[in-house]
């Protein structure tokens, strides 16, 4: 499968370009919503990307499983080569809509161990907010 649609990769392009342009003017770096989310179908791995770099590195939220997500740097090439059983491959959640900024993300995800269990937290937080308008 592959991962990245060009609309994608333009996207996650030009967030490295607003935080590259923020930086040389001295100004506090965007705060992006995530672009895409992968996963491992048979696995609890889970990658929010914000960034894709001429090296086609991501950096985003990674979650690898064990209960500790970190923001970094991963790339598109190992995640593409990856083969999992039953022949499936990494893949990108087509029904994915970023509802939040990364920071909200992590913050979420690092308090509940996961993206996963992250991402219902912040659902459940805004169903709330939205009960009470």
């Amino acid at each position: 499968m592959k991962l990245l649609t060009p609309e994608l990769e333009r996207r996650l392009r030009a967030n490295v370009e607003a935080r590259r342009g923020a930086q040389s003017r001295g100004e506090r770096e965007p705060d992006p919503e995530p672009v895409v989310r992968l996963f491992n179908p048979v696995g609890a791995a889970t990658w929010l990307a914000t960034e894709l770099d001429e090296d086609d590195i991501f950096f985003g939220l990674a979650d690898l499983g064990f209960g500790c997500p970190e923001l970094g740097s991963f790339a598109l090439a190992e995640l593409e080569a990856v083969r999992l059983p039953f022949g499936l491959t990494i893949e990108r959640d087509f029904h994915f809509t970023p509802r939040h900024t990364l920071s909200a993300y992590v913050e979420a995800a690092r308090g509940a161990g996961s993206i996963v269990l992250g991402e219902q937290r912040l659902r459940q937080a805004a169903e709330r907010l939205a009960r009470r308008r």
